[in-house]
């Protein structure tokens, strides 16, 4: 089956990876259709972390400025211990000349689902289908059939192509017989945002800032007009107990003590995985983003990994269908992504998450001094640098063959 308007590639899911596949295709002419099981753009806050490279392929997008313009800058980030004055502080101003942004920015990853939307629908290549769930998919040697559930009722598409952006319990991997193969850690993160300024209340705080504790770690992150507090919950703890207003009162006085209550803006409870796809291609269907690899969040790796997934196959796809390379370019996809994600995502997100909880406190302090020492060193900041922000393992990717 060729690709046509009347038979387009179908994504399922418009996230930030279907958008980025998606818009990608449809800019350089190639029929694209997003099948989203929302009514809309799914305005969920989730990930909110844009590394350089990602910020890099988001401009040629044409995605880039208004994200930037939209979000925070972030330049450094932090280590700190709880127990001590020690604070490593990691400057992305290391990296100006390998990337077009030394810098973060922290935004929701809705905010760029809708600039993706509003360029998707200007494109006469791209069409977006809400209220449609994609239930399975089977194919043929020259088609797939994606089922799907709508209002109306059960609809039936047939693609040349199909590519499952569609979350950690993607349908399209599912119902496709790909094992997803990994843990899940016994305890569930909590998030929960709040207006009150910590950078006013902690010195010298920045925007995105790890405080390692043997008793209670926890993440603070900046996503203008809120701060996003991250914390560990117990396993054996009541779901509703730790979504509750005093839970999460006590837990933020216990970490930045502060006079009357906290005003929350939103919580979140979720369980944490550690899972990567047995494959990402299996015949004309493909994974990426979460229906591929899943990681705890430390470190905001799984979106950006998911997007640089996204932009990897779209280069692949439009180069086979103008008939620049051959289908072996698809099991190169899958090395090229499914190496990085357990060689470099998964290892990086444990080792983050091990270090933040390192239940030995003169061990806990020993390796942020041993991080202190790695920013008075110009090279090993720089590739510090590198590792935490992800250029280096794209580069490692693309010298899969």
């Amino acid at each position: 089956m060729e690709v046509s308007k009347e038979n387009p590639i179908i994504v399922a899911g418009a996230g930030p990876v279907g958008c980025t596949f998606a818009l990608y295709l449809a800019q350089q002419g190639i029929p694209v259709r997003i099948l989203e099981s929302e009514p809309q753009m799914p305005l969920t806050l989730r990930a909110s972390t844009w590394h350089p490279p990602t910020l890099d392929m988001m401009d040629n997008l044409g995605i880039g400025q208004p994200l930037v313009a939209t979000g925070l800058k972030v330049p450094r980030y932090q280590y700190r211990d709880r127990r001590s004055d020690l604070c490593a502080e990691f400057d992305l101003g290391t990296l100006a000349g390998d990337t077009n942004h030394p810098y973060r920015v922290q935004v929701e990853q809705y905010r760029m689902t809708k600039i993706a939307q509003v360029m998707l629908e200007t494109l006469p290549d791209a069409d977006i289908q809400f209220n449609t769930v994609v239930e399975t998919v089977w194919q043929s040697d020259d088609w797939v059939m994606v089922k799907t559930r709508t209002p109306e009722g059960t609809k039936e598409f047939r693609a040349p192509y199909v590519i499952g952006t569609d979350g950690a319990s993607s349908n399209i991997r599912v119902s496709s017989g790909i094992a997803y193969q990994g843990f899940t850690f016994p305890e569930r993160f909590l998030i929960a945002s709040t207006p009150y300024a910590l950078d006013e209340h902690i010195p010298n705080l920045a925007p995105v800032s790890y405080f390692a504790d043997p008793e209670q770690w926890f993440l603070a992150l900046h996503c203008r007009p809120l701060w996003r507090i991250l914390v560990p919950t117990d396993p054996a703890a009541d779901p509703e107990e730790l979504m509750s207003d005093d839970y999460l009162e006590k837990t933020l006085q216990s970490l930045v003590p502060k006079k009357g209550r906290y005003e929350i803006g939103h919580r979140t409870l979720y369980p944490v995985h550690q899972r990567v796809a047995e494959t990402y291609h299996k015949g004309r269907v493909f994974l990426a983003g979460d229906a591929a690899h899943i990681n705890n969040p430390l470190g905001g790796m799984g979106m950006n990994g998911g997007i640089h997934d996204a932009y990897n196959l779209a280069e692949k796809m439009v180069a086979f269908l103008r008939g620049e390379v051959s289908e072996d370019a698809f099991d190169l996809y899958d090395r090229q992504r499914r190496t990085i994600a357990t060689k470099f995502v998964q290892r990086q997100s444990i080792r983050n998450k091990e270090m933040l909880e390192n239940k030995d406190p003169e061990s806990s302090r020993k390796q942020i001094q041993a991080m202190i020492e790695i920013t008075q060193d110009p090279v090993r900041h720089k590739d510090f640098c590198r590792e935490n922000s992800m250029l280096n393992c794209l580069q490692e990717a693309s010298e899969i063959e």
